[in-house]
């Protein structure tokens, strides 16, 4: 397609899993009050995977067609625009700070898991090492790292060890008690066709940032930072606005720093679907720097949960939108 069509489908594309992923946000926080499973890991698992299921379509499209940066690029990318949301969505919560609100040992700890899922990756990008199948030994590893993070956040859930100091500000996870009244399989099936429609519309966005990336030249690492990362991650920035005014708070963070961890999971489809050796081998220097990026960001947000100032964005707040920012800056100068 011409770049002028790929820019018009990647935008149309972009407010169609905006449209739907509003609609995701509702399901998914009913789905965690029906099924008791709480709203830390119901955004973890639930919203944060089938929200991120565009930008899984990008990497893996972008894989098989030989484009490791974009593909790559495209799942870190996501991850720093998505943690940037939380600081948009905290500009909506007048209350007060919403990770201070939204005090909730699940969401420390899976911002923990996703801190070492990145550095799962960054050695991958510094030894490539053999492969197996043209599948690099650090694939599996970045897998099992997220399942068992994720098995160990529902244990953190059930048994937690300490927890955080309520205050005036804090809002717990209060199951609504019209939930038992609605269908499980109803909600489910909303829930599935939800995500379809997400993975439809990422698809073309996997399709229009190939476009672009070959008419224009420029690098797919460049690609994905500032334009299918964005547009895949809009779910991400509707479903956790709409949370926040709804009233779910531990539902918005959950679901962006879940769902970041299940975005590192498109590296390593992508390590799959790349035929030409290991992913991580292909990268470059950029995509490096870019995973460098994405760790000080979600560091930054890490601390703040644990600090949590009672107002405004706090400094972890000043300090993801600064880093974001320059980070794009950087990205623009540096070698595809």
């Amino acid at each position: 397609m011409t770049l002028q069509v790929a820019a018009i489908a990647m935008v149309g594309a972009g407010l169609w899993i905006g449209v739907f992923g509003t609609r995701l946000a509702r399901v998914v926080d009913r789905l965690a009050d029906r099924t008791g499973i709480g709203e830390a890991l119901a955004g973890a698992l639930l919203m944060g995977g089938a929200t991120s299921l565009a930008g899984l379509v990008v990497s893996v499209v972008a894989a098989l067609d030989g484009n490791a940066s974009l593909a790559v690029s495209n799942s870190v990318g996501g991850i720093a625009a998505q943690t940037a949301f939380i600081v948009v969505a905290d500009l909506f919560y007048r209350r007060g700070n919403l990770e201070h609100a939204a005090a909730s040992l699940g969401n420390i700890f899976n911002s923990l898991v996703l801190l070492i899922l990145l550095a799962i990756v960054v050695i991958g990008a510094s030894v490539p090492g053999a492969t197996l199948f043209a599948v690099s030994p650090v694939t599996p590893v970045l897998v099992f790292g997220y399942v068992y993070g994720m098995v160990l956040a529902r244990r953190v859930e059930d048994e937690p060890m300490w927890k955080p100091r309520m205050t005036s500000e804090t809002r717990t996870d209060e199951p609504d008690p019209d939930a038992e009244q609605e269908g499980l399989t109803r909600l489910w099936t909303e829930f599935a066709l939800l995500a379809v429609a997400v993975v439809v519309a990422g698809f073309v966005v996997a399709r229009a940032g190939l476009s672009i990336v070959a008419s224009t030249g420029v690098s797919g690492t460049l690609v994905g930072a500032f334009a299918t990362s964005i547009m895949t991650s809009l779910p991400e920035l509707v479903t956790t606005v709409a949370a926040v005014r709804t009233g779910a708070l531990t539902l918005a963070v959950g679901g962006i720093v879940g769902g970041n961890a299940f975005d590192l999971l498109f590296i390593a489809a992508s390590d799959v679907a790349y035929r030409d050796g290991s992913v991580y081998a292909a990268l470059t220097q950029t995509d490096v720097f870019t995973l460098g990026w994405a760790m000080l960001m979600v560091g930054i947000l890490a601390t703040g949960l644990v600090r949590r100032q009672e107002k405004g964005i706090g400094f972890e707040g000043v300090g993801v939108l600064a880093v974001y920012f320059a980070g794009l800056a950087v990205v623009t100068q540096l070698p595809g």
